[in-house]
C-alpha cells in the first residue's frame, strides 16, 4: 500500500474509511424520514449560519440603540439576553426567527409539528451557550435541536 494512500485515509477521517468498506450514512435527514432535497428537508449549514448572523446583527442594533447607551460591552450582554427573548417568542410561535424566516427555514419537532414551549426554551437557552450549537449528528442538527427533538428545515 502506498504510503499517501494511507495519510489520505487518515486525513478524511472514520467516515470516509467506513464509506469505502461499504457503509452507507444516506443523506441528511434520512433517518428522520425527512426529503433529501427541496421543502422539508433538513437546511444546509450555510443558511442556518446565515440566519443566525442575521439574528445576532438584529439584537445588536437593538441593544446598542435602546438600552446600552453607547456602550459596547453593555450593548454584547444585552444583545444576547434580546436573542433569547427573540428565539423563544419567534420560534414559539411561527416556528423560525426573523433570519430564519429571511433565510427560507422553520424549526420544527422531530415528527414535523410543532414545539412545546418548555422544548423552545430548552432550546433557546442551549443556542445561547453556543457550544451545543457547534456540535452535530450525522444529520446536521445541533446538540441543541437534538436536546429539543427539533430539527432545521426548508420553507
Amino acid at each position: 500500500m502506498d504510503n499517501r494512500q494511507v495519510i489520505g485515509s487518515w486525513l478524511s477521517g472514520p467516515r470516509a474509511a467506513a464509506e469505502e468498506m461499504g457503509a452507507d450514512f444516506g443523506y441528511r435527514g434520512k433517518r428522520l424520514g425527512l426529503p433529501e432535497h427541496g421543502p422539508g428537508s433538513v437546511a444546509p449549514l450555510g443558511r442556518r449560519f446565515g440566519a443566525l448572523f442575521i439574528d445576532w446583527a438584529l439584537c445588536l442594533l437593538i441593544a446598542y440603540g435602546l438600552f446600552a447607551r453607547g456602550d459596547q460591552q453593555a450593548a454584547g450582554n444585552w444583545a444576547l439576553g434580546i436573542f433569547f427573548v427573540l428565539s423563544v417568542l419567534t420560534v414559539g410561535t411561527i416556528g423560525c426567527t426573523p433570519g430564519k424566516r429571511i433565510l427560507g427555514i422553520r424549526v420544527v419537532a422531530e415528527n414535523g409539528g410543532r414545539l412545546t414551549f418548555g422544548r423552545v426554551i430548552v432550546r433557546s437557552a442551549l443556542v445561547c451557550l453556543v457550544i451545543p450549537a457547534l456540535v452535530w449528528d450525522r444529520d446536521g442538527r445541533g446538540l441543541h435541536d437534538r436536546l429539543a427533538r427539533a430539527v432545521q428545515v426548508r420553507i
